[in-house]
């Protein structure tokens, strides 16, 4: 058994990292925005060595970059970075409705993926009420939880399942900036949650597939948008 102290740090660890990528999602920690393990020691309350772990974790999900004589600072994605996130999103779910096919099978005697099925639809209803609001600090939070439980149950592949969730936590740090400043931002969220998940309980690959396409291409033409207005 791991001592208690050894389980308190990875704790701390752990609440450190989430509450430092909810403040970036939040737009309350800018990109570029630079700050030092002791800085975030302090402002927590705790030791240093959690803090460095959990600034490391946020590292290697790429939000964060480490400098050995400034610290951390928050990563800056680029458009282009972006539009590559959005790509490979669509390579590997595209990969998933050809080698399941149809890629979610009608709900039958698994009790336990119909339950899921039922918890990720309540989560996709509140996404999708938030997107129609443009609440982004709803949207943000049941989005990802939605994206994340929906990729471990249709893809049956751990290591599938945490890429797509870490592409869908950096677009959102992408994201959240461009959003937060557009008078247009109603516009420019998805809100097709429920209708994915929809045509998954029902085991349609063609129908799901397609929900899919139409809300990659909303993202393309969004990063359109972006170097259009920044050009």
């Amino acid at each position: 058994m791991p001592a208690s102290g050894a389980v308190t740090r990875n704790t701390l660890r752990r609440q450190i990292a989430d509450a430092l990528r909810d403040e970036v999602l939040a737009g309350r920690l800018q990109p570029g925005e630079e700050f030092t393990v002791k800085q975030i020691a302090e402002q927590y309350g705790v030791s240093a060595t959690p803090v460095r772990e959990a600034l490391v974790d946020l590292s290697a999900q790429g939000l964060l970059d480490s400098d050995q004589h400034r610290g951390f600072r928050v990563h800056q994605f680029t458009i282009a970075d972006y539009r590559g996130m959005v790509e490979a999103r669509m390579l590997v779910v595209d990969g998933i409705f050809r080698r399941h096919d149809p890629a979610v099978q009608p709900p039958g005697p698994d009790v336990s993926r119909g339950v899921a099925l039922v918890s990720i639809r309540r989560r996709g209803e509140a996404a999708a009420r938030a997107a129609r609001a443009g609440d982004l600090d709803i949207l943000i939070g049941y989005d990802i939880r939605y994206w994340r439980e929906l990729g471990r149950l249709v893809s049956a592949n751990d290591y599938i399942a945490d890429f797509l969730h870490r592409l869908r936590v950096q677009a959102w740090v992408f994201s959240v900036p461009y959003l937060r400043a557009d008078r247009d931002v109603l516009g420019r969220l998805w809100s097709g949650h429920v209708e994915l998940v929809d045509a998954l309980t029902l085991g349609d690959a063609v129908a799901a597939a397609e929900v899919m396409r139409a809300y990659n291409r909303q993202s393309l033409e969004w990063a359109d948008h972006l170097e259009t207005r920044t050009a």
